[in-house]
């Protein structure tokens, strides 16, 4: 599938993420949202506001107040991966929304397949997440890991 056949067609884009990605939303402007696992992330087997979440932006996002990301000259697109509202990795700037999707989908595998080194984004450990995480994921973790699951 190429890149301009998944932003033409919802469907192409659905059937090109990795199972446990949904397309949380998906705007007129290219914006778009995936959610990894929503049906665990609901409070009572992960906690919610845990959601791993991709964002592809057209213009760096932005929760300052009084900041319009469209407002600014720019073409750039982004894809940022937050595991926490307040955890991320770093924007990837991308000259195209082609461009950005694919990296987007790479990413949503990789995090998929367990690829992804989410503890290094935290600031805080959180062992016991973690290993559930990486459960979920089929991650292999660092081993260290004292804190048993409760």
């Amino acid at each position: 599938m190429t890149n301009s056949e998944t932003d033409a067609d919802p469907e192409s884009l659905r059937s090109s993420l990795p199972d446990a990605w949904t397309v949380w939303s998906q705007g007129d402007d290219g914006r778009l949202v995936l959610a990894y696992r929503p049906d665990v992330f609901n409070g009572d087997d992960f906690p919610a506001a845990c959601l791993p979440t991709l964002y592809l932006t057209h213009g760096k996002r932005t929760r300052r107040p009084g900041t319009n990301p469209t407002s600014r000259p720019t073409s750039d697109w982004y894809v940022t991966l937050y595991l926490e509202p307040d955890v991320s990795a770093d924007n990837e700037r991308f000259e195209t929304r082609a461009e950005a999707l694919e990296r987007a989908l790479e990413l949503a595998e990789a995090f998929d397949a367990g690829e992804v080194d989410y503890r290094g984004l935290y600031q805080v450990p959180r062992e016991t997440y973690f290993d559930r995480l990486d459960e979920l994921t089929g991650a292999v973790g660092d081993g260290d890991s004292e804190t048993e699951s409760a």
